[in-house]
């Protein structure tokens, strides 16, 4: 159809983008590095080339209309298209790497991983590559003992000596319930069904626990595991009840639909997903996989955590490197 794109600009779809995230035209604009009036501006032209409002400015925060839902996904799936050809086109350059040994968290393992790997093995040409996929405490186990050269994992208590961080991702701790559980007395709410811890050798089983026994709260440890689908599963049956995190609730797959979350009803805590790199890497190439990394987590699981749970806005975020 002729004329079909006429006033659509590549700004106007970020700005779109931006807002639909923040929900707000201030936040919006300080993310994107322009004034407030500005982004109103392309806001107003990105609508009037659809034909239609996208946002209703009466609501607080800003709520996009049903048309600006269904735009929302063409417009990500356009603007992640265009990341991903600037992204091939400054792709690193690994050519003199002759070995390298990544481990990544299970998180990753169908959304992140797979691109992340493609786009390593694009640039590398007489480097051998191990890719190994694990639980974060066994994964910086290895860095430590010098068996992988980085991994992308969550934050242990303590980081390998000489060991360079690079943030990716702020992931707050929140409550997941079987759908249509009241919670609203807090956690008391819950003694009828059984918390479903993770396994305590994991990082965030540890996490969860101490900030529990922090809270002088004890709950009998019936069920416990290392499986994140397995406790979904359980408490989609509506068989428990368990602490968890936006991305590993992200991950629920075909069990999201049965499960409620909810902010934890105790101190704010997170954990914190990093690329960690050993300290024979400069930061140059670790610094550049943690960027294509941040930019895909941020695709696959920050912008739809967002939507799917609008109160964690500013608790669940990318991060840049320090």
């Amino acid at each position: 159809m002729p004329g079909l794109l006429k006033g659509v600009s590549i700004r106007g779809l970020e700005v779109f983008e931006a807002l639909a995230q923040t929900r707000s035209v201030g936040e919006a604009a300080q993310r994107l590095g322009m004034s407030a009036p500005a982004v109103s501006q392309q806001l107003k032209n990105l609508s009037t080339a659809v034909g239609m409002p996208l946002v209703d400015p009466s609501r607080r925060p800003m709520t996009l209309t049903p048309a600006g839902h269904q735009f929302l996904q063409h417009v990500e799936t356009a603007l992640g298209a265009l990341r991903d050809g600037q992204r091939d086109l400054t792709l690193l350059d690994l050519s003199d790497v002759s070995v390298l040994r990544l481990g990544v968290i299970e998180d990753f393992e169908n959304e992140v991983t797979p691109t992340l790997t493609t786009r390593l093995a694009e640039t590398m040409q007489n480097c051998k590559f191990r890719l190994q996929t694990g639980a974060s405490h066994t994964l910086i186990s290895h860095l430590d003992r010098s068996e992988l050269d980085m991994v992308i994992s969550a934050e242990g208590p303590t980081a390998p000596s000489s060991a360079r961080l690079h943030p990716l991702l702020e992931d707050p701790y929140i409550l997941a319930v079987p759908k249509g559980i009241d919670v609203s007395a807090g956690l008391t709410a819950l003694t009828g069904l059984p918390l479903i811890r993770r396994d305590q050798d994991q990082i965030m089983g540890q996490q969860v626990e101490a900030a529990l026994h922090r809270s002088g709260l004890a709950f009998p440890n019936r069920i416990e595991m290392d499986s994140n689908q397995s406790i979904s599963a359980l408490v989609a049956l509506g068989h428990g009840w368990t602490v968890t995190t936006p991305l590993s609730l992200l991950r629920a797959g075909r069990f999201l639909q049965g499960i409620d979350a909810h902010p934890l009803p105790l101190p704010p805590m997170s954990r914190r997903i990093s690329l960690i790199a050993g300290g024979d890497w400069t930061d140059d190439i670790p610094g550049q996989i943690a960027q294509i990394a941040r930019d895909l987590i941020q695709t696959h699981f920050t912008a739809p955590g967002l939507q799917l749970m609008p109160w964690l806005k500013g608790q669940y975020r990318s991060l840049e490197s320090v």
